[in-house]
């Protein structure tokens, strides 16, 4: 495993090695000593084509994740919303399927969301802390600030992904408790 750094300091991806034989492949995730953080609370999502999910994140005990796909495709996006960094709203993408060999390391302090390419995509997230619905936050997927380029126009989106906060207006409420 090794780290490889990516536009957005602190961001970065673990590449690891798959070890593919006749019966399939196996690879490992996260150990322990590469990122030296504790993941206490492990979650799956599985989401059909054209779900797209996110902006999300928690305004207090922020998690970091380690995202992977371990089924089908994802376009993964992914805010800086730590107020004293550089790159402090800009946004990084990246596609990623069962067959990429590196996982995402999100650190703290950022907003998280995906768009199923594929027939469906399962995805698998390791946090370093426990959801809190009490400090969910969504930031709208479409945010003109953002100005993220999603390929899709109409996607399938939750209740609360479809009213979220722009991002001014997330600046201006919640965004005062970011560090």
């Amino acid at each position: 495993m090794k780290l490889i750094k990516t536009k957005i300091k602190d961001l970065v991806l673990i590449k690891t090695e798959i070890y593919k034989d006749r019966r399939g492949f196996f690879k490992e995730v996260e150990k322990k000593n590469i990122l030296k953080k504790k993941f206490v609370f492990d979650c799956f999502s599985f989401s059909k084509k054209n779900t797209l999910r996110g902006l999300h994140l928690q305004t207090k005990n922020s998690q970091a994740k380690i995202i992977t796909v371990v089924q089908g495709e994802i376009l993964d996006v992914v805010v800086d919303l730590r107020k004293k960094s550089k790159t402090f709203g800009k946004h990084f993408a990246i596609k990623m399927s069962q067959n990429s060999n590196f996982s995402l390391y999100i650190p703290e302090n950022f907003a998280h969301g995906f768009l199923c390419l594929s027939n469906n995509c399962g995805v698998y997230y390791k946090c370093t802390n426990y959801r809190n619905e009490k400090s969910e936050t969504t930031i709208l997927w479409n945010d003109n600030n953002l100005n993220i380029n999603w390929p899709i126009k109409k996607p399938l989106l939750s209740k609360k992904d479809k009213i979220g906060l722009d991002f001014e207006e997330f600046i201006k409420s919640s965004g005062k408790e970011r560090g």
